[in-house]
């Protein structure tokens, strides 16, 4: 039991009926999750209203209910807080409830369009292998040390957020790096936290289904920096024209990374290869086993946070060529038949242009490059004929299909990626609704030393198709399309 004015500590409250001095079990914002002496949060979704379900708290044993606005009938015995935001006073809460385990370790959020996932695992690695104990939120996993759980959101919900920190605290973790999303920062799920730095690493065409535009959607990570106290730390790739903006407001100490730029942390790719990347960063050359000039950027940001947070120099550079990429992240494999598979989560028009002209700037041109490509449904619109235009430009052979089409018609979405294509690349492209078959074809098309590109879901081990979640494994099934053809 806990008190219930120590977890409304900070919480902007317009007003309290009833007393705040009872004690009370635990916090949730799903009604159906109530027990007896609850607090239910009454959360505005973008699908339902939580104020509607207060009377079902009620009815299921809440004592308290935190809203916006009063219910027209009160029940007696129950405490009625009125909040500016509850989402806001959810995250502090949590965080409350939980003892703000944020201020116990060195917590640092990762966020941008693309290269979260890539940074915040990957750092999460590098201090590992520097001897701490270590904390991951991520949208593949949550590490607490050792321990993993399954994630289910880019930025969890405040609750889990501060459960998970609470986790990492009694397993003494020192470090954790987190994947800040645009949608975990709009619906403050972030509040509350004490984070000791923060990486913007670009930002580009994404999530406008929720966004409406891209100043929306840009305007909200700069909330995150916004946020950051005067003993944190911002550091922001400056080869991104939207990394200054991030720091117009911050009250943290301003640090930069870049490959073209000047900054604080200054790469240069010297060598670049299917086999990794040997990069002078500062003055000294480190060879990393990561691919691509995206990859770059992204060792360019663990190498300044490392530095930022006191690693040794040194140290720090040996480790950064010991780091293996992240799962479905540029994952390939070569098979027998000579035949190189690549799976990456590329889901954005820049993450997949990036992909291509990294594949494009290793191979030799004689190889045949085939993209598998989809977009997601029920998702932003505008990208899918953007990424159809850059995938039939990019490569010799584009298949589009579907990636997860929800409660779309995948056809539908296959129709709106070709609208970008070009008339001269009309002839370069296909369309195989069913991605398993698209991913077959590839492998039957692909010769010797020919390289297969299958963007877009990555590390997901599912396909969404009309709100059943089916198992499927890009790089599971590529791999085995590959090995039938040897036999």
């Amino acid at each position: 039991m806990i008190e219930l004015k120590d977890i409304l500590y900070k919480v902007a409250i317009n007003a309290v009926v009833g007393n705040t001095t009872i004690g009370v079990n635990k916090i949730e914002f799903d009604s159906r999750k109530i027990d007896k002496g609850d607090v239910f949060v009454a959360i505005r979704g973008s699908v339902s209203d939580g104020h509607s379900f207060i009377q079902k708290s009620i009815d299921q044993g809440a004592v308290v209910v935190v809203c916006e606005e009063l219910p027209g009938l009160k029940v007696d015995d129950v405490i009625y807080v009125v909040v500016e935001d509850t989402q806001s006073a959810l995250a502090i809460m949590a965080s409350n409830y939980y003892d703000n385990p944020s201020g116990n370790l060195k917590l640092v959020g990762v966020t941008g369009t693309n290269g979260k996932t890539t940074i915040a695992t990957l750092l999460y690695q590098l201090f590992k292998k520097a001897g701490f104990k270590v904390g991951l939120l991520s949208t593949v996993k949550v590490l607490v040390d050792n321990k993993e759980y399954k994630a289910t959101h880019t930025t969890p919900d405040s609750l889990a957020i501060n459960y998970y920190l609470k986790e990492m605290n009694a397993e003494g973790v020192e470090y954790c790096f987190m994947e800040v999303s645009s949608h975990g920062i709009h619906q403050k799920r972030t509040e509350g936290l004490e984070f000791t730095g923060g990486i913007f690493t670009n930002l580009s065409h994404d999530h406008l289904d929720y966004h409406n535009t891209f100043k929306e959607y840009r305007d909200v990570k700069k909330v995150f920096f916004d946020g950051l106290s005067s003993n944190a730390f911002a550091l922001i790739n400056r080869d991104d024209k939207n990394g200054a903006f991030m720091l117009q407001n911050t009250n943290a100490k301003q640090y930069g990374y870049a490959l073209k730029s000047y900054a604080d942390f200054r790469g240069q790719i010297l060598e670049s290869s299917l086999e990794g990347l040997l990069l002078k960063l500062n003055d000294h050359e480190v060879w990393a086993k990561l691919i691509g000039s995206f990859n770059a950027y992204n060792l360019l940001a663990i190498f300044g946070t490392a530095e930022l947070l006191g690693l040794e120099t040194l140290e720090t550079l040996r480790l950064l060529s010991d780091l293996q990429s992240v799962s479905g992240r540029f994952q390939y494999m070569i098979s027998d038949e000579k035949i190189t598979a690549i799976v990456d989560y590329a889901h954005t028009p820049d993450a997949l242009k990036n992909v291509l002209e990294t594949i494009n700037d290793i191979r030799t041109n004689n190889e045949v490059l085939i993209t598998v490509v989809g977009c997601g449904g029920d998702r932003d619109k505008m990208k899918r004929p953007v990424m159809g235009n850059i995938a039939a430009k990019l490569s010799n052979k584009s298949i589009f299909t579907s990636d997860n089409p929800r409660t779309e018609n995948p056809d539908q979405i296959i129709e709106d990626i070709e609208k970008g294509v070009e008339p001269q690349d009309y002839k370069k492209t296909l369309a195989i609704t069913d991605r398993k078959q698209a991913i077959k074809t590839a492998c039957q098309l692909a010769e010797k030393d020919d390289i297969i590109l299958i963007a877009g879901k990555g590390h997901e081990t599912y396909q969404e198709i009309n709100g059943e979640r089916i198992d499927f494994n890009d790089f599971e099934i590529v791999k085995e399309e590959l090995k039938k053809l040897n036999k």
